[in-house]
């Protein structure tokens, strides 16, 4: 019984190593009832709001007079913390049974048994019900491409089981932002709009199928797909090209938009942190791939401070 308990514990100590959700931060500093469900939203781990919400930015600036409209800012960012997190609910529900056998999703709030497959989808229509308000807030042409992003948002989680390149599919998920910010501001999509929303299909190709690195060997044993398993070897090299490319239709889009020099000397500052990127990533080491990948809020950030720069200059 003493060497059973003791092999229990031991790989109840592995898991929470391994696993995904960092522990001893805020969340667990609140009422154990809202745990599991700020948990399920990922709020303990931001970088994917912040790579939802700057092509938003970008475009929403880009697309102005001046600086960047706060009123639309505000709500933009609220918009990406509730959709970000109804992304992950959908995602969680679709993958629970695949997470439970994974050390990395094992501890997540449905496989771990914290919350129903029930109380996540009262919960998931709870967060697109305030999504929902977000978007009324805007003009009616912006309410209908924003409302079109669900066309993409409810599959995403099946991509994996279906095609090599889910980052893709995500990378049209992600950046539909780009669109809607345009169409806040202008009530209508023109070329650099565009041009934003295809640079950030390709940024997320980048950085996403660098984060699939760290999950290679669980979605081989798995059967599921991801660029990383697809790409192997030639990852390095085809994300240089998928960064090469988000960077140059960033610049064109900027210069289409009539952004002053500010704008071309600040954005190699983002090539610079791109080309970090590719450089230093380990492949082999998940966390470091990990790492990587969240280091994309500070790409996010500069390309927004260079069309801020490029507008205000």
């Amino acid at each position: 019984m003493y060497t059973f308990m003791a092999e229990q514990e031991t790989l109840i100590r592995r898991i929470e190593a391994a696993s995904d959700i960092p522990l001893g931060n805020w969340i667990d500093r609140l009422p154990p009832l809202v745990r599991p469900y700020l948990r399920l939203m990922r709020l303990d781990r931001p970088v994917g709001i912040w790579v939802l919400l700057t092509p938003c930015l970008w475009s929403l600036t880009l697309a102005g007079e001046g600086g960047p409209d706060l009123r639309l800012v505000l709500l933009f960012a609220v918009g990406a913390v509730v959709m970000r997190g109804a992304g992950c609910v959908i995602n969680d529900i679709a993958d629970r049974e695949f997470d439970a056998q994974v050390a990395r999703t094992a501890t997540r709030p449905l496989p771990a048994g914290d919350i129903t497959v029930t109380q996540a989808v009262l919960f998931l229509i709870l967060l697109l019900a305030v999504g929902l308000l977000v978007l009324t807030q805007f003009n009616s042409f912006a309410v209908v491409v924003g409302g079109c992003s669900l066309a993409l948002v409810i599959p995403y989680p099946f991509m994996k089981r279906i095609t090599y390149w889910p980052q893709a599919w995500l990378g049209l998920t992600f950046n539909w932002g780009a669109l809607v910010g345009w169409a806040a501001v202008s009530e209508g999509l023109e070329a650099p709009a565009l041009l934003l929303y295809c640079a950030g299909i390709f940024w997320t190709l980048g950085y996403d199928t660098i984060y699939a690195h760290a999950d290679k060997a669980d979605d081989l044993a798995a059967g599921v797909k991801s660029a990383a398993l697809k790409l192997g070897e030639k990852t390095k090299p085809a994300v240089w090209g998928f960064y090469g490319l988000a960077l140059l239709l960033i610049g064109v889009a900027g210069h289409m938009a009539g952004l002053s020099w500010a704008f071309s000397a600040l954005l190699p500052l983002a090539g610079l942190q791109l080309v970090w990127q590719i450089a230093t990533v380990d492949l082999e080491d998940g966390q470091d791939c990990l790492a990587k990948f969240r280091s994309n809020r500070d790409f996010g950030l500069i390309v927004f401070a260079a069309i801020v720069a490029g507008k205000l200059i």
